[in-house]
């Protein structure tokens, strides 16, 4: 007697896939970005939300890892409010396809910024905030040719700003607010993009004037709030501008506005409060159709 047959239909193809899921799908993760992330998983002492880079498992398919879907490219690692400890380890310079990096609300994260960030040159956005990093602001993050977003706020940062962030050709917003920082700001911030970037500098002790070179660039945020800096601002206006947010509240700036140009088209919120600042304010504020906070 001939053996009975079951012809393999698309329901049962459907039920097989839902009840060997492992024979399903091929492990997409590339073998040098598993082994580089368990590494990554091993400096930080095996935290609990890295409990799913189990390395019998497809580290695309892990908790805070993006993977690009062509590809299989690690390009995203995403590490918020945990009780990470330790530094940041070197062996993250070998995810080299990597556009973004957010490691934030992560008190116990200490030690330097490491040269191992400035090797990561497919970077987009960077994010190392709210957490006990400390040291200088690198230099070496200028070789991040791509960034777009650089944010460092909310730490414990230390020395002058590094002229070298102006050569960031692609940048948009540098955020180095809240931190320890000292000195001026570079005159070579003269020279960031002129797509609107935005320049966040409060709550260090930045003191010094404010470069005249920053007059050629058309800000889409500036807050030099809460520093120590003096003389002249008026640069930072000027009728031709879109800026839409200035802070250089808290400060020692002294100079008369009456004779500051005024960005009336775009301007949303302006405080010049806890200054020397005399002069009238410019009768083109009342152009200013999107002002919603004014304080002086």
């Amino acid at each position: 007697m001939a053996a009975a047959t079951f012809p393999f239909t698309p329901s049962l193809l459907l039920l097989f896939f839902i009840f060997f899921p492992a024979l399903s799908f091929a492990d997409r993760c590339l073998p040098n970005d598993k082994t580089t992330l368990l590494k990554i998983k091993n400096s930080f002492f095996n935290p609990n939300v890295l409990l799913s880079w189990d390395p019998a498992s497809d580290c695309c398919g892990w908790y805070v890892v993006e993977c690009n879907e062509t590809a299989n490219h690690v390009i995203g690692l995403t590490i918020l409010y945990d009780q990470i400890s330790g530094s940041i380890p070197d062996a993250v310079s070998d995810l080299t396809h990597l556009q973004t990096l957010r490691l934030k609300k992560l008190p116990l994260l200490v030690g330097n910024i490491p040269p191992a960030i400035g090797k990561l040159t497919n970077l987009v956005s960077l994010q190392i905030s709210w957490t006990n990093i400390s040291g200088p602001v690198p230099g070496f993050l200028s070789n991040l040719q791509n960034l777009m977003f650089l944010d460092l706020s909310f730490n414990k940062l230390s020395g002058s700003i590094p002229a070298s962030l102006a050569a960031l050709p692609n940048i948009l917003e540098i955020r180095l607010d809240r931190n320890r920082l000292t000195g001026s700001i570079p005159d070579s911030f003269g020279q960031l993009p002129r797509t609107r970037p935005s320049l966040i500098l409060s709550h260090n002790g930045l003191s010094g004037a404010i470069p005249a070179s920053l007059g050629n660039v058309d800000f889409g945020r500036i807050d030099f709030s809460r520093n120590n800096f003096s003389g002249d601002a008026s640069v930072l206006f000027n009728a031709s501008k879109t800026t839409e947010i200035i802070d250089i509240s808290r400060n020692k700036f002294e100079f008369d506005f009456s004779r500051a140009g005024f960005m009336a088209g775009s301007l949303i919120t302006l405080d010049l409060s806890h200054n020397k600042i005399w002069g009238n304010i410019p009768l083109k504020i009342t152009d200013a159709i999107y002002l919603q906070f004014l304080e002086r």
